[in-house]
């Protein structure tokens, strides 16, 4: 077929793929075969991840829209189109999420006992007297009523926080009545510092109300010489998408912490409104703000979704949610054990969150406190609040050790968290790396050199996730603990090149973006495409949470134009379409989503009968192939192959939380008559589970059959 892979119309554009990732995410809300507080969990997921969109993609959109550029995606949408299909969508889509609240999850949230108060007018006389007296002692000195004036100009209303908006008057002196009322505009913001959920005294149940209800209730306390007119909630997302001049920076640290205050001043992208506020509050609020209409979303009910997370922590309605799943141990580690020895048996491989992330943070304690040890070498990403590693890199650097940490603060939303663990490093002794100028570093990888009886050893770790303690009981990752040699050169080549300007001429085993990683997976598909052609056996599987290049997708086109079997697992954005009669019938496009969010990135290439297997931090986009530090890495050890094979070939089998793309774009669930009920996340969880009682068993049986002589129980 004589097939121009350039046309538009064999692309999906970016920001509505996203869309449709969130509405999936907003399907497991819908489902009514999750638990009920799991159903609250992932509606306020779908508000946090569209929170961060705007804030993000169509800030950048408007950005675009504004400088005048107008050159279209691969999909042939300009910015200006993309906004405008953008906000039919979101729109559609946010009137679904409160559709989901209001009918389908409060009534239900009702028959469990649990009352969501959503207007202070309901309340009985008790319940009031209590959120009065809640007010004036936990509220009121808190808050920082706004009045707006001549000698008073309209406040800096906050990123993402919720306020509310009042009309107000002049109260008449007494004995006076004034026909000619002035209107003018006060505001407070609702303070996140204060708990948002607040349980209030009920005879049955639980029963709650949100923190913004109790201060409208109470205006008239915070505006004593005021009467208050109306008063609606209303929360705004401003441009949050930094621009760092970083050629220009003598500190990039500064530069960063500077640009983080203006977030704060950013454009107004998104302004919510209570949906029958009044309009002339509506008007101030668009003049002040300087906001378009179209950015206005008019909300029938609570704003901001993601207090339902709170509703979902609730205490005491365990069985309205997921059974808890603890992390289980990994088969060839064991606390006691010393892990370098470990790592020389045999590579080791973790698959969070269903083995413990534990070995990660015990590799860097150990390697810290050993006396044999002489550098330790690790990037962060993002790493969580108290993080256990941040504080081992720490004290190896106090025991002496040579400690190199690259902290890549342009990590988005992450860039306060980073600076602050930063300094504390360098306090510490360690050398601190910033990041490359004009590049993120987001390859996962730690280098230990150790020095041993045959000379210096290197070992290594190398992963899909952050090393982040929390993150990894909630997200799918893939990592390897290794002391290949090949592995190990590389690995010092990465570092080399990180904290100077080295670049080595060839790689052992690692493949690094931005300057090899995406002609290595060109040159991988492009074989599977040879293979397919001389009639030899080909197949690639990929799993990765974006596909939105446009090189990859025209490669896996031809491909699947020359008869290879192509079976892609992705998570959220995917700009390649399925079902195209001669182009792209041979591909498919599943999306996993569940109670675990789907991070790690896996590769199969058959290459003729001789599989090749790799994981990585990179995800097949323009910013991971072109605009980051990345690393691919092979899984070489036969047994550890099979291991990962068998992840790809469940979530393949999945006909639970799997939702596969049609010709049309639509992802819709497997019709599962005559199939094997299979959830992927339930059934790693069982085997994470089977193999931990498996290793009991054998102890125990091990235990049993021991003889006990005098002599060993003198030992004993």
């Amino acid at each position: 077929m004589n097939v121009n892979l350039d046309d538009y119309k064999y692309y999906y554009n970016r920001e509505l793929s996203w869309l449709l990732f969130d509405e999936r995410v907003l399907d497991e809300a819908r489902d009514k075969t999750n638990p009920l507080m799991e159903r609250l969990k992932f509606l306020s997921i779908t508000a946090s991840n569209l929170d961060e969109f705007f804030m993000i993609r169509v800030a950048s959109l408007r950005d675009m829209v504004n400088a005048g550029y107008n050159k279209p995606d691969i999909a042939g949408m300009t910015p200006q189109m993309q906004l405008d299909a953008l906000n039919e969508a979101t729109h559609k889509l946010v009137d679904k999420q409160y559709t989901t609240l209001l009918r389908s999850l409060m009534p239900l949230m009702e028959q469990e006992g649990i009352h969501l108060v959503l207007r202070h007018e309901d309340l009985n006389k008790k319940q009031k007297e209590y959120v009065d007296d809640y007010f004036m002692k936990n509220v009121y000195p808190v808050l920082t009523p706004m009045a707006v004036d001549s000698s008073r100009p309209f406040p800096l209303i906050r990123n993402r926080s919720l306020n509310i908006g009042a009309l107000v008057s002049k109260k008449a002196k007494e004995g006076k009545k004034s026909n000619n009322v002035e209107k003018e505009f006060a505001t407070v913001q609702v303070p996140a510092v204060l708990p948002r959920i607040i349980r209030l005294p009920c005879e049955e149940g639980d029963s709650v109300i949100l923190l913004e209800e109790i201060i409208e209730r109470n205006m008239g306390k915070l505006f004593a010489n005021y009467d208050i007119i109306c008063a609606y909630p209303f929360r705004i997302m401003r441009n949050a998408d930094l621009t760092i001049e970083e050629d220009e920076a003598a500190d990039l640290l500064k530069e960063i912490e500077r640009q983080l205050k203006k977030r704060q001043w950013g454009e107004v992208i998104r302004l919510e409104v209570a949906d029958d506020i009044d309009k002339k509050l509506m008007k101030v609020l668009l003049k002040e703000l300087n906001c378009r209409e179209e950015a206005v979303y008019r909300i029938q009910g609570p704003l901001d979704l993601t207090f339902l997370m709170k509703l979902y922590g609730l205490e005491g309605y365990d069985e309205l949610r997921d059974p808890d799943f603890d992390p289980q141990p990994v088969e060839d580690l064991t606390p006691d054990k010393d892990i370098f020895e470990a790592i020389r048996n045999k590579d080791i491989l973790l698959h969070h969150p269903y083995e413990t992330f534990r070995p990660i943070v015990e590799f860097i304690r150990q390697a810290a406190k050993d006396p044999d040890v002489l550098a330790i070498k690790q990037t962060l990403y993002r790493v969580s609040g108290h993080s256990p590693i941040v504080a081992a890199l720490a004290q190896a650097a106090e025991n002496g050790k040579q400690v190199t940490v690259l902290v890549e603060l342009k990590a988005r939303f992450d860039e306060e968290n980073n600076i602050i663990w930063a300094k504390m490093l360098e306090k510490a002794g360690c050398h601190v790396i910033y990041g490359l100028v004009g590049l993120k570093t987001h390859s996962k990888i730690t280098l230990v050199v150790r020095r041993e009886e045959e000379g210096i050893r290197r070992y290594v770790h190398l992963g899909t996730g952050n090393y982040n303690d929390s993150t990894a009981k909630l997200y799918t990752d893939i990592g390897l603990l290794t002391c290949s040699e090949p592995i190990g050169e590389d690995a010092t080549a990465v570092f080399n090149m990180l904290s100077g300007y080295s670049e080595p001429l060839n790689w052992n085993r690692l493949s690094v973006a931005p300057l090899w990683l995406k002609d290595r997976f060109l040159t991988l598909i492009g074989r599977e495409t040879k293979n397919a052609t001389a009639g030899k056996n080909s197949r690639i599987i990929a799993k990765v949470n974006s596909l939105c290049d446009k090189d990859i997708i025209m490669a896996l086109y031809e491909a699947s134009m020359a008869g290879v079997k192509i079976d892609l697992i992705v998570r959220g954005i995917c700009c390649l379409k399925t079902g195209i009669p001669g182009v792209s019938d041979n591909i498919t496009v599943r999306s996993v989503v569940g109670r675990f969010l789907e991070h790690s990135r896996i590769f199969y290439f058959e290459n003729a009968g001789q599989p090749e297997l790799y994981c990585g931090s990179a995800d097949w986009m323009p910013r991971n192939l072109e605009r980051r530090v990345e690393i691919l890495f092979p899984i070489e050890e036969p047994d550890l192959k099979d291991k990962v094979y068998h992840i790809l070939d469940v979530m393949l089998r999945d006909t639970l939380k799997a939702r596969v793309m049609d010709e049309e774009g639509s992802y819709l669930r497997i019709d599962k008559r005559g199939k094997e009920l299979l959830g992927c996340q339930a059934e790693f969880c069982r085997e994470a589970m089977a193999k931990t009682e498996d290793r009991i068993k054998k102890v125990n049986s091990i235990e049993n059959k021991r003889v006990f002589t005098p002599e060993t129980q003198v030992e004993e």
